[in-house]
């Protein structure tokens, strides 16, 4: 599945049919595809599931027992019956129709799993084309996606909730939280077992989430996490509920307005809280909530017409209120809230000094699909350790970012766990920062040694022997021998890289010794550019001479493979050029933790993070701003910063820009002309 994201587009473009053949709005028509999705993921996971349950049935007489949905259930997954399986609706009769067959399956679903009744979407198949349903059908059953594990089918879900988010297709996107910040919430928090609630629960993705965490320890989510969540929205609601259940997960999801309601109440005190409320909520009813014993901080804000004037603080209340003695809270904010004066202030002086604020993170704008705001999680553990009760850790994430799209960032798998790394620390859990440092240096260590040169150059010298009957290739041969040469040292250095010891001072050593490797690694990038590029020169200088140059268009592909960069995934490797780009990254990433914590315990970093003391933060009203007390970051100039990377995407957003200024254009010329007719 190394192409998903060209996959993910594919299927979405397809499933977009739907809305151009049905007389559904734009922002009707995501859940009957979210339905089609939650069948293709459920029969996944089911697949795989019933080959891992048959070898264990027992027999008696010859006879295997049938399968049971307690046989899937154990394995987090849901039982289908067969005609509620993939293969069966793609391979109906063309005198059937799949509407009709879509909405059996979603019925027999709800029959079996009384959590879902009335939830999956049914009667909307009904206002769909019948081509158009067979054909995305068709390619919903697509070969990668039948190999496919639940992982990569949670990502296409993801995927298309983010779709819809961006496309505003539903209460502006509110219902989804971007996946790496929900990561990062659960990394800091951890929630290996328990009881979790979500109290703006959306799509569901806090819970998702922490059962994956809870799966890369080799547990069942089912039996270590209780799942509790509330949410407002019906719709919302059912996506939350179809979420879980694709993912084989139980959880007591209730339909309530959160500020006036606590359907949970007799289920608390809770192990985590998890949550993404919507930001600086205004006109909340004061009189319906003011003997909340969840409000222990009191009211904030209350106007003279007897509302809550923002309701930020109602949640932030409500959240440390649901903690159990030792229970952990992520709940993401407005950064407006960190600072907030009036009342506001007084109910964050009380959290303060409760002890039980634990860290704050801040996080740059263009994070979310649908905001441009920037945000601040607020970390709470009620169970911190009593010298550590009078101090909160704040950490400025602001300039730690990848850049997705020309609108959109996250963070990287490396980046999260860089940050989470920083939490390590301030926990005292030293040997786990040590870990992810050997575990980076030892990924560069092994790309580097893996670096395979000798194919590459092979195919340099052959498109320089064939090119040199048509053209002067001097310059090519000059470098060829010179790469020759580099390749050699290089593979000479990366073998004697040695295993990295667990120490932190053995580890800065590793790093010490592999500096030179990656600025090597460096060095070669930009060498085998350079020759791919004469040798593109030289093949057009023969195909103008009137040469065909079919052999040396073969041999250039060759080239032309092995100078594929890393794209952004880490987990691609598709050439020299991407070896030698992943063993100076992962370099580069054990590098960023050492030089920062180089004797691999929490520090002060200008910019990043600094531990304070209720004695600064009250010198500081309280504010638990993370760039009020971090500082200024120090300028650092790119090494690796890319000129003509960087001049072809400003151009790619000049022509966007001019694109929807053209759209913009048009959109106003109508409305203009209906104006005066």
């Amino acid at each position: 599945m190394e192409h998903i994201g060209n996959l993910e587009k594919r299927l979405w473009s397809s499933a977009d049919v739907l809305r151009s053949t049905s007389n559904f709005a734009s922002n009707e028509y995501f859940m009957p595809v979210m339905g089609l999705i939650f069948l293709r993921h459920a029969c996944s996971r089911y697949l795989k599931v019933r080959d891992e349950i048959l070898p264990t049935l027992p027999s008696r007489g010859g006879v295997v027992r049938d399968l049971t949905k307690a046989d899937f259930s154990s394995r987090s997954a849901i039982f289908l019956r067969p005609d509620a399986q993939f293969d069966y609706l793609i391979s109906l009769p063309e005198d059937q129709s799949p509407s009709a067959a879509v909405i059996h399956a979603m019925e027999t679903i709800e029959e079996d799993y009384e959590g879902l009744t009335g939830l999956l979407p049914k009667q909307e198949y009904t206002e769909l084309d019948d081509d158009a349903l067979r054909q995305v059908l068709r390619i919903f059953n697509d070969p990668a996606l039948q190999k496919a594990d639940g992982d990569v089918f949670g990502r296409i879900y993801e995927y298309f909730l983010t779709q819809f988010a961006d496309q505003k297709a539903h209460d502006n996107g509110e219902f989804f939280t971007p996946i790496s910040i929900v990561e990062t919430i659960v990394n800091v928090i951890e929630p290996v077992r328990g009881k979790i609630i979500d109290p703006a629960c959306g799509s569901g993705g806090m819970f998702v989430q922490s059962a994956h965490f809870v799966e890369a320890m080799k547990a069942s989510p089912n039996d270590e996490l209780t799942f509790y969540g509330m949410e407002k929205n019906p719709t919302t609601l059912r996506l939350a509920k179809m979420n879980l259940a694709v993912h084989g997960l139980d959880g007591d999801i209730q339909k309530a307005i959160s500020y006036y309601e606590d359907p949970h109440k007799d289920q608390g005190p809770f192990d985590y809280v998890m949550a993404n409320p919507a930001f600086n909520v205004d006109e909340i009813d004061a009189e319906k909530m003011k003997d909340d014993p969840r409000l222990t901080f009191g009211l904030p804000g209350v106007n003279k017409g007897g509302k809550v004037s923002n309701g930020n603080y109602v949640w932030i209340s409500f959240f440390h209120a649901y903690l159990s003695e030792r229970g952990r809270a992520g709940i993401v904010m407005s950064s407006q809230a960190s600072s907030a004066g009036g009342q506001e202030a007084k109910v964050r002086e009380a959290l303060v000094k409760s002890g039980d604020m634990d860290i704050m993170c801040a996080i740059r704008g263009n994070f979310f699909y649908t905001r441009t705001v920037p945000c601040e999680i607020w970390f709470m553990d009620k169970g911190k350790p009593e010298a550590m009760r009078d101090k909160a850790l704040m950490l400025d994430a602001r300039h730690v970012f990848r850049k997705v799209t020309r609108k959109i960032f996250d963070f990287s798998p490396e980046q999260m766990q860089n940050l989470t790394a920083i939490v390590w620390l301030y926990r005292g859990q030293n040997d786990r920062f040590n870990g992810l440092v050997r575990d980076y240096l030892e990924t560069a260590r092994d790309e580097a040694q893996g670096a395979a040169f000798a194919g590459l150059i092979e195919a340099l010298e052959a498109a320089q022997g064939y090119l040199v009957k048509h053209t002067d290739t001097a310059e090519l041969k000059a470098g060829i021998a010179k790469l020759t040469g580099d390749a050699e040292a290089f593979v000479a250095t990366s073998a004697a890289l040695g295993e990295p010891e667990a120490e932190i001072a053995a580890l800065t050593a590793a790093r010490d010794a592999m500096q030179p490797m990656a600025e090597h690694a460096k060095v070669l990038i930009k060498e085998i550019d350079h020759l791919a590029k004469l040798a593109q020169k030289a093949q057009e200088a023969a195909i103008a001479g009137g040469e065909k140059a079919a052999e040396g268009k073969k041999l250039l592909a060759a080239i032309a493979s092995a100078r594929v960069a890393l794209t952004g995934d880490p987990d691609v490797q598709l050439s020299v050029t991407g070896a030698l780009r992943r063993a100076r990254y992962f370099e580069g990433q054990a590098e960023w933790l050492l030089s920062r914590f180089p004797d691999g315990v929490l520090c002060d970093v200008e910019g990043l993070v600094k531990l304070v003391d209720h004695a600064e933060l009250e010198a500081n009203d309280y504010s638990l701003t993370p760039g009020r007390y971090v500082g200024v970051a120090p300028e650092v100039d790119d090494a690796d910063f890319d000129f003509d990377a960087t001049i072809r995407e400003i151009h790619l957003e000049i022509e966007t820009l001019n694109a929807e200024a053209v759209d913009l254009a048009e959109t106003i010329a109508a409305n203009f002309e209906e104006l005066i007719v």
